[in-house]
């Protein structure tokens, strides 16, 4: 596949036979040639897990402590009290099952994340056919069930993200933009890798991460020497 010049000249920058720390990949992909947009840092980690097997799935959510350089649309189901302080606490948009039409019919996908109290489930269960393949459906283990609504909008739109294995046993996620700089990028990566860490299921044997490499959205991987 051929590349473009601006990816042919960040290449130059890189050694292929080497891994390296963390800081040092960053400031390398500092002094890339820099596109007409401000990218995002991508982050991919290699578990030696297997993914197939419940007891070893790697899935949390963790708050960066610069964000990520973009702003989430918050979407909550709720009722009553509840839709109030949705509102209150900041959600673009806040409702219930006349909701369900709107997103069926109408493909109405204009948010983020989905953050919805547990009574609402039922109504949100029918659209699973539609949220589920794009990663929107609300669920307790990434803190998007919740009677606290306003703590759940708080985090997403402070920086919360979630990271999960996908089938071949990597977690992809990005942790900033280039603008960030790398001191602040490399706090958010240092942030990711310790809770991807923290998250290593107890039947997991062997080596754990077996490769870590970032980039930016257009730009080459580096890969870390992270042990």
């Amino acid at each position: 596949m051929k590349r473009g010049k601006l990816y042919q000249d960040s290449e130059k920058l890189i050694d292929r036979n080497k891994e390296y720390d963390a800081n040092e990949a960053l400031e390398i992909i500092e002094k890339m040639p820099k596109r007409k947009f401000d990218e995002t840092l991508e982050l991919h980690v290699r578990l030696g897990v297997d993914s197939k097997h419940a007891d070893q799935q790697v899935r949390g959510t963790v708050v960066l402590p610069h964000g990520t350089g973009k702003t989430l649309r918050v979407l909550v189901f709720a009722k009553g009290d509840k839709a109030k302080e949705a509102q209150d606490a900041g959600a673009d948009f806040v409702g219930a099952e006349e909701l369900v039409p709107k997103i069926e019919k109408e493909n109405w996908f204009e948010y983020d994340v989905i953050v919805a109290t547990p009574d609402m489930m039922g109504v949100i269960g029918r659209l699973g056919k539609v949220l589920g393949p794009k990663g929107l459906m609300p669920n307790p283990k990434s803190g998007t069930v919740t009677m606290n609504v306003a703590k759940a909008i708080e985090e997403i739109k402070s920086g919360k993200v979630e990271y999960r294995l996908d089938k071949t046993n990597i977690v992809h996620l990005g942790f900033g933009k280039l603008s960030f700089g790398a001191d602040k990028l490399l706090e958010n990566y240092q942030t990711i890798i310790e809770a991807i860490i923290k998250a290593k299921p107890s039947s997991a044997k062997g080596q754990y991460i077996k490769s870590v490499a970032i980039s930016t959205t257009m730009g080459p991987s580096l890969y870390i020497n992270q042990k």
